[in-house]
């Protein structure tokens, strides 16, 4: 467990992405249950998660177990046309409708799913602590935000005297390192708690894609058609191939390397990875905390995924 300003979440995070888009109603149930009998507390969501049905499902899934569960929505993603998803009214009406799909009365941690350039950070942070004081959210935060837009929420709560973001949420993976040229050192500084999404990089890092092989009927990629190709490209594989015998070589597996090495990074809190059934929730939980990667072993792994950058 880690600490998210005043939450406890499990280093092992369940992302809700798959509820209503891949996997139905029972199914959800299931693999809710196997999470948090495996010791997944956090369980991230969305509003825009199959349209609403994520957050649904999330909460006739924990039910009576609602108190054992940190919960993280979001806010202001797929944005209508001629609305913005930062102001204080926006944030207020889809506050209250997640709470009603949640079935539930406060969300844990609510976050502003991406920047609003149109909206001044002042306005989304005002309309936050607002539903803080009200005692509907209890921390908050930010996705897909850069290091600059960090820095100014941070300034700009201060000055406020305004609940601050404790927690950044961005793609981050042994295949997309982007974060650490400005995002990862400023949640270092600030003491924003940072949680990577796609830490398997859509698959890539479990092992399951083939270079020059059909994806997997089901899969991720399988289903993004043409798109998956910048997450498989031949570089991608290359990195992935590297990383797969480093891993072998000491006794574990891709999933098991891309998972601790995640967890063991500085600022990181939890770990967000998608699951369809009980299995990989288990699997995904288990690989997280698996290896404790000393200093020289994260210095090699960091090259290995570094070469031919």
């Amino acid at each position: 467990m880690r600490s998210v300003g005043s939450l406890e979440v499990s280093v092992a995070g369940l992302g809700c992405n798959n509820f209503g888009m891949r996997i139905d109603d029972d199914s959800s149930q299931r693999v809710v249950d196997a999470a948090l009998d495996a010791g997944v507390n956090h369980f991230d969501t969305a509003d825009i998660y199959g349209k609403g049905r994520s957050e649904e499902f999330l909460g006739r899934a924990l039910g009576s177990r609602r108190d054992e569960a940190v919960i993280t929505t979001k806010v202001g993603m797929q944005v209508p046309e001629g609305e913005h998803g930062g102001i204080e009214p926006y944030i207020t009406r889809h506050c209250e409708e997640s709470l009603a799909r949640l079935g539930t009365d406060r969300v844990d941690l609510y976050l502003l799913h991406q920047p609003d350039p149109e909206t001044p950070i002042a306005e989304t942070l005002g309309a936050f602590a607002k539903l803080v004081a009200a005692g509907k959210v209890r921390e908050i935060g930010c996705s897909n935000f850069s290091g600059d837009q960090l820095e100014e929420a941070e300034r700009v709560a201060g000055e406020l005297g305004v609940p601050r973001l404790v927690n950044a949420q961005n793609d981050y993976s042994l295949l997309n390192r982007s974060v650490e040229r400005d995002v990862l050192p400023v949640c270092q500084r600030l003491d924003v708690v940072l949680m990577p999404y796609f830490p398997l990089a859509s698959g890539m890092l479990t092992g399951k894609y083939r270079r020059g092989q059909e994806h997997p009927e089901g899969s991720r990629l399988a289903a993004w058609g043409p798109m998956a190709e910048q997450f498989a490209s031949d570089e991608k594989f290359d990195v992935v191939e590297r990383l797969t015998a480093y891993a072998e070589a000491h006794g574990h597996t891709l999933a098991e390397l891309a998972l601790s090495w995640l967890a063991g990074t500085p600022a990181v809190g939890s770990v967000i990875a998608g699951a369809t059934s009980p299995e990989q929730v288990r699997a995904n939980a288990a690989a997280t905390t698996a290896w404790t990667l000393s200093d020289t072993e994260r210095a090699e792994v960091d090259a290995l995924a570094r070469a031919g950058d």
